[in-house]
């Protein structure tokens, strides 16, 4: 079965004959055929109806047309004269039309030597796939066709026609008639590298940047050749196209790509919505650099991310709403806050179904009411709602001491019934941090099953990335364990990693002034969440060190991070449990390289080191197996 991008169930067709081909796409081709439908390619956007991609056989553009032999009343090579409504119109032949889409597809992918046949070969520097393109006509059997002149201006070995893609046609037969259009044919055998350099090319929004913090928002001077191809998975590729409107939720672990998925669904939205986007998170971090993103791309004007207590203080201040007085404790002002903008929801007093769009990232950390009021928010007519959400990332206490969700989506007026999405690989890690920190937290990612109509605990899986094992630092004091911090910091820096790649992860607010002097000192610069700039401009141009919160570190990404204190976790007074949670988020922050130090002994400290003891282990009896 073909692998659609969108999902077949999500496509919008023009024409039954458009609907009908894909049936027979999707169910007589093989499962290693891609296919995409009515997505505009390459630089030029072209817009070719469907486009087939087979690692032995190259690419296909196709073209449908439902017409009639009495809708058509001339052709030649270049033009069709067809009534149109009752109306006589010129339109292109859609054997010409196919073969200019077909071409830009031939000379865009061959500007990459990595596509290009290899020296030596008969056809040294060609393409290293065969092309072709068609046309299907939907609406006229072979015996019709051939009794007319239409041959004469449409090749009829590339036509497939009414009475050859019927719901019996043979598979065999059908794919004969599709690989009898290529131009030429010659053995081909696409590598998985090579195919993700051919989306990369055609399909410039699947690109994911190469930089921390971009979420997959694709330009291609972020990721310029020959620089290693980055691009979303297949399953991420079609869940990103396939999101339609009503209300859906994705559920995957940390660096599974859903906030990369959020960042294409905001850059599709805003080129059509009409009404504004909203992205709501649970910390101002996460919600900070979204919105800087976004304000890059040159989406702001359409895209607003914002945490959600400072979404709910917003709407009291743009409808002249009343403020709750101040509070004894910054927790319970924002406590207030929801209620406020809730009460003033409820009475008429702040309207409903304000944004074209609602996308909620952090989901695990939001409170049943909190959804309630997200929902509301969402315009009635597109009903369009995204939830992302990963259990094992719950690290704020809900009420009654929860963590993660304790109620049903249907409770509180999400309706997503069989459009829940699971994620199960892990993009952001190497196979080395990813190993660390689900042996130290193992049994936080237990994977359990859902309940009604929410989500389970998924353990993530390593996409294979390789990279150094994380390094735990034991430390005789505390001048010696910053010294190594600084240490680390400098020699990244020499190796040429920026220094807004790098980032000091604390779990007291005591650590993070510490990490400011420190760092100071060594005229490193820094941008900090517990300095007067305040976490939600962590994130400016300037090439600086953050220091973050494992809080705040939650939908983040840096190549390097630094964890200092383990010898001071578990933290007094608060449950080992959630302590254990919070590092795990930490830990997962780091891309490339995790290091992390220890003074004196704990109970963390331990745990960690027996991590990573048996993590080496593993990795060095797998190596010496295959060396075998």
């Amino acid at each position: 079965m073909a692998q659609f991008f969108p999902a077949r169930s999500a496509c919008r067709f023009d024409t039954p004959g458009e609907r009908r081909l894909a049936e027979r796409l999707e169910k007589k081709l093989e499962d290693d055929y891609l296919c995409w439908f009515n997505v505009p390619v390459g630089p030029k956007a072209l817009q070719p109806d469907f486009v087939l991609l087979h690692p032995r056989r190259g690419v296909l553009v196709l073209e449908v047309k439902d017409w009639k032999l009495e809708t058509i009343r001339s052709m030649d090579r270049g033009k069709a004269q067809i009534i149109d409504g009752g109306r006589l119109k010129s339109v292109a032949n859609p054997m010409a039309q196919a073969r200019v889409y077909a071409l830009e597809v031939a000379v865009t992918l061959q500007k990459d030597p990595a596509l290009k046949q290899a020296a030596g070969s008969p056809h040294a520097g060609k393409l290293a796939m065969p092309y072709g393109c068609g046309v299907v006509l939907a609406g006229i059997t072979r015996r019709q066709f051939e009794a007319t002149d239409l041959p004469e201006v449409l090749d009829p070995q590339r036509v497939i026609c009414q009475d050859e893609m019927t719901e019996t046609v043979d598979p065999e037969a059908f794919q004969q008639r599709l690989w009898g259009m290529f131009h030429q044919v010659f053995p081909c055998r696409l590598s998985l590298p090579q195919i993700d350099r051919v989306r990369y090319h055609l399909y410039p929004e699947v690109r994911v940047n190469a930089q921390p913090g971009q979420f997959g928002l694709f330009a291609e001077e972020d990721a310029p050749l020959p620089s290693l191809i980055k691009v979303m998975d297949l399953q991420q590729e079609q869940l990103a196209r396939s999101l339609g409107e009503g209300h859906r939720v994705i559920h995957g672990p940390a660096g599974s790509g859903k906030t990369m998925i959020l960042g294409y669904r905001c850059a599709h939205l805003a080129q059509v919505a009409s009404k504004p986007i909203l992205v709501l998170c649970f910390n101002k971090s996460l919600a900070g650099r979204l919105q800087q993103v976004m304000d890059e791309r040159g989406l702001g004007d359409k895209v607003r991310a914002r945490s959600f207590h400072a979404w709910c203080r917003d709407l009291l201040v743009e409808h002249q709403q009343k403020l709750p007085p101040q509070q004894r404790s910054s927790n319970a002002y924002a406590a207030k806050l929801v209620e406020y903008a809730i009460d003033a929801v409820a009475q008429e007093r702040i309207p409903d179904g304000r944004y074209a769009t609602v996308l909620i990232d952090e989901g695990h950390d939001f409170e049943p009411e909190w959804f309630r009021l997200a929902v509301r928010m969402v315009d009635p007519e597109t009903r369009s709602l995204l939830v992302l959400y990963d259990d094992a990332q719950a690290i704020y206490r809900g009420k009654g001491g929860r963590r993660g969700l304790d109620f049903s989506f249907a409770s509180v007026g999400i309706q997503a019934p069989g459009r829940t999405t699971v994620l199960r690989l892990n993009y952001r890690n190497t196979l080395e941090v990813l190993s660390v920190a689900r042996a130290f937290a193992s049994d936080l990612l237990t994977g359990r099953e859902a309940a009604e109509d929410g989500v389970p605990v998924v353990a993530p899986e390593s996409a294979g990335r390789r990279g150094p094992l994380p390094e735990l630092i034991q430390c005789e004091s505390d001048w010696h364990e910053w010294n190594c911090i600084v240490e680390r910091l400098r020699d990244e820096q020499g190796k040429g990693r920026a220094l807004s790649d790098m980032a000091v992860i604390y779990r007291s607010k005591a650590q993070a002034l510490q990490a400011e002097r420190v760092l100071g000192m060594a005229g490193l610069p820094y941008a900090s969440g517990v300095s007067s700039q305040g976490r939600g401009a962590l994130y400016g141009a300037e090439d600086a060190v953050k220091i973050v919160s494992m809080h705040s570190s939650k939908g983040l990404e840096f190549g390097l991070v630094l964890i200092p204190g383990l010898g001071e976790l578990p933290t007094k007074g608060e449950e080992e449990a959630d302590e254990a949670r919070l590092l795990y988020v930490a830990m997962t922050r780091a891309t490339d390289r995790l290091i992390m130090t220890c003074r004196g002994d704990s109970a963390f400290g331990r745990r960690v080191r027996e991590a990573i003891g048996g993590v080496r282990q593993r990795l060095e009896a797998v190596e010496t197996c295959e060396a075998g």
